[in-house]
Formats: structure tokens, sequence, C-alpha cells
């Protein structure tokens, strides 16, 4: 765990370093400065809205009486594309924005999904209800 959080942030941040260099230096640093800049508002944008409509949907399944489990699940995906997507890098933003996206979230959900699963019938997750 720990080499590849090791990884998670050396590889990231260098490979960020590279991709906005390689852009600054096609189209200029001012102009890939705005870039990054823009694309932070737009995520965050995003990601308010995606969260708003969420959190309406999980407020309508308890007033049913129904859990909200997917739409909890849906509410950690945006608020971590959302975080990515403040990350300045091109890397991040594409990553956020995989994320917000319905249809490529579901198929992260579903992913999550099966290795939340697997840890479970590998006894590396306990559950247990409190009476």
């Amino acid at each position: 765990m720990l080499f590849k959080l090791f990884l998670a942030f050396t590889l990231i941040p260098v490979a960020e370093i590279y991709v906005l260099i390689k852009i600054g230096g096609h189209i200029g640093a001012f102009n890939t400065v705005l870039i990054v800049i823009l694309t932070a508002f737009a995520g965050a944008y995003l990601a308010q809205m995606q969260g708003m409509q969420t959190m309406l949907r999980i407020r309508a399944s308890l007033q049913q009486g129904i859990m909200p489990k997917d739409e909890m699940v849906d509410a950690v995906i945006i608020f971590v594309a959302g975080i990515v997507l403040l990350t300045p890098g091109f890397i991040t933003d594409l990553a956020g924005l995989f994320l917000l996206l319905p249809l490529t979230r579901q198929h992260f959900k579903r992913f999550l999904k099966y290795k939340i699963d697997q840890h479970i019938k590998n006894q590396e997750i306990h559950i247990s209800r409190n009476p």
C-alpha cells in the first residue's frame, strides 16, 4: 500500500508537470495557465451541479424509506471528481471529467462495487449490524 501511495504521489505530479511543459511549449505558458484555471472553475461547477442532483436523489430515496446505496456511491465519486478537477493539470482534469460523466461513472461504480465485494469475500472488510 505504501508503494502504491508513493507511486501515486510521485508519478502523477511528474506526469502532470511533463504534460504542462509540453503543452506550454506549443501554446504558451499564459494560455496553458489560463486553460488550467478555466478547467478548475468548470470542473468545480460541474461537480457542484452533479452533487446537488445526487443529494436531491438521496433525499427523495430517504423520504420514500429506500436506502440510497447507489446515490451514496455516486456522491463519493462526485466528491473525488471535484477534488481531482481542482488539482492543477490536464491528466487529473481528464480523470475528474471521466468520474463526472454519468456513463463513465457507471463503469467506475461497477468496478468499485466489484472490488468491495471481493474484499468482503476475502474477509478483508467486515460488515456488521448494530441492533
